[in-house]
């Protein structure tokens, strides 16, 4: 991946390497989107109640909400992005760019585009943006995330345990 990788000018993303796949800002519209990518993140974890469907949609769409007004408050310089393939969104990248780090604040794909590749062609994008920029690549992971395996798969390493979440890095070798 050159210079032209999708990350190269934070405040205008471009089409990554791979041509069906292509990132764009967040927009107001996307909102119900969003909900859904947050709470096909969270499906495992609610099967295990014995709430309603209802309740499901009503406490994802909460905790969706407190989730971005956290993100927009605290990284008030991020790229939010939808991920599209083909044009049809399924699933979103939300990214800081620090002084000496870049920090994947999340990834998600919506389940049906999981295991494909897409993840992990958006990963090794930013690795080589970070690598080019002398910077580390971070996230934090819940533990029991099965995403844990691709990251450690791709070089990051837990850096920090903080006891449900994990901070891993990623830096290019020197």
């Amino acid at each position: 991946m050159g210079k032209n990788n999708a990350f190269s000018k934070p405040a205008s993303p471009s089409v990554p390497e791979n041509p069906s796949i292509a990132l764009r800002p967040v927009t107001p519209a996307d909102t119900e989107f969003l909900i859904d990518v947050y709470s096909s993140t969270r499906s495992a974890e609610l099967a295990a109640t014995d709430w309603s469907s209802a309740q499901k949609v009503q406490f994802c769409t909460m905790q969706f909400h407190a989730q971005d007004a956290h993100y927009r408050l605290h990284y008030p310089t991020a790229q939010f992005l939808v991920i599209e393939s083909d044009t049809l969104a399924i699933g979103r990248l939300y990214i800081a760019h620090w002084a000496q780090e870049i920090r994947i604040m999340d990834i998600a794909l919506l389940p049906a585009h999981r295991g494909q590749g897409i993840a992990t062609h958006l990963l090794r994008d930013l690795q080589t943006q970070a690598a080019a920029a002398d910077k580390s690549l971070t996230i934090h992971v819940e533990s029991f995330n099965p995403a844990r395996q691709l990251y450690q798969r791709l070089g990051f390493r837990v850096t920090e345990d903080k006891g449900v979440y994990q901070l891993m890095e990623w830096t290019a070798l020197k």
